[in-house]
């Protein structure tokens, strides 16, 4: 009896395998959608360079691509960046998820926009028409009258 319950126990675990393995649903993540060139809406004056990023613009994992100058203004460093969206609905909600990669982020009434810090940095940020717009690197003072000028340059 006991012979015959150890061949049955050999003979289940022989047929019993382990389950194949799950098929690895974790496709790649899809390119992002090629972005529109907008360096030609980036302010001239001390333009030193201009670039597309083509996804998470400043690095934030929630913004899309845009385009970005690097500027200086007699050793003033800065940035100004574009993002065109598909409307003004969805600049308008790019703007509160640049909101909330900001460190204390304050209302900018003038401008429907919000200044505050991101890496250490001045951030002024604002959504006009179909775009988000922003001056990277400045104090709020310092940035506005560039972000009022770059949003002149948006239609």
């Amino acid at each position: 009896m006991r012979r015959a319950l150890a061949i049955a126990a050999l003979w289940l675990t022989a047929c019993n395998s382990a389950p194949a393995p799950a098929p690895d649903t974790k496709a790649a993540a899809p390119p992002p959608a090629p972005v529109k060139d907008d360096t030609a809406l980036l302010l001239d004056a001390h333009r030193t360079a201009a670039q597309v990023v083509p996804d998470h613009i400043l690095g934030i994992a929630a913004m899309p691509g845009g385009s970005i100058g690097d500027y200086d203004d007699h050793g003033k460093k800065y940035q100004v960046f574009i993002v065109e969206a598909d409307s003004p609905d969805n600049a308008a909600f790019l703007l509160l998820d640049m909101k909330a990669a900001m460190t204390n982020p304050a209302y900018l009434a003038q401008m429907g926009g919000y200044f505050g810090t991101r890496d250490g940095k001045g951030l002024y940020v604002f959504a006009k028409a179909k775009y988000l717009a922003g001056v990277v690197g400045l104090d709020k003072d310092a940035a506005d009258p560039i972000a009022r000028e770059q949003a002149a340059q948006l239609r």
